[in-house]
């Protein structure tokens, strides 16, 4: 049976997201629902209509599963959409084929994990978060929902990540460390200490700048 996945945002993640989707054959179709685009075709992809159409489109049988194209500039607005649908429509899941997931590790609904992540024993990748490409997550951390992790971040083990994190690019995380929610670790940060208050933290070791 044809799978369909809906993504909301046709934006570059969105795309993104459709790609793998298609290439890495998780799902059969991908369409599209933007506020904002008004194209009716996006790379072969159907745009069928704004976030206010989702509902009726899963009731009618559109598609079958749900994942939000919107990217780490928006996470409070990419919470809010997830919280409207979450419990009427069901999201999808998509761990790339080239990535490494322990037995024991655990990723929820809604999530995206780009190629060759690693996610050791005992981790949690809670909803509707993003893992880009060559993302590192050691034995019992975890990392809150609607949170986005760059390309090469590091974390060692039993970290807390809180909702609405954004790590930058090669960050580098160490053990034991808890972070608050929404807070922003810049590329090739350092974190060494636990992070209270959330804020900018950049350099190494990664101090708050606002």
């Amino acid at each position: 049976m044809k799978r369909i996945l809906a993504i909301i945002g046709a934006g570059d993640l969105g795309q993104q997201i459709a790609h793998f989707a298609i290439t890495d054959q998780h799902y059969d179709e991908v369409v599209f629902f933007d506020d904002f685009s008004t194209n009716k075709t996006i790379n072969g992809h159907k745009v069928i209509g704004k976030i206010s159409d989702v509902y009726d489109a899963y009731k009618n049988k559109i598609f079958d599963e749900l994942l939000i194209g919107i990217g780490y500039k928006h996470l409070g607005f990419r919470k809010e959409v997830y919280t409207q649908f979450e419990n009427k429509i069901p999201f999808g899941k998509i761990i790339h084929s080239t990535c490494w997931v322990d037995k024991t590790a655990t990723v929820h609904q809604g999530c995206f994990i780009y190629p060759n992540c690693s996610i050791d024993a005992h981790a949690t990748i809670y909803n509707n978060t993003i893992l880009n490409i060559n993302c590192s997550i050691s034995h019992h951390s975890s990392i809150g929902s609607h949170c986005f992790l760059s390309p090469r971040v590091a974390m060692a083990g039993f970290v807390t990540v809180e909702e609405q994190c954004i790590i930058g690019i090669n960050a580098t995380i160490i053990d034991n460390i808890k972070i608050a929610k929404k807070t922003q670790i810049g590329g090739g940060a350092v974190v060494i200490n636990d992070i209270i208050n959330n804020g900018l933290y950049v350099g190494n070791p990664a101090k708050l700048i606002r």
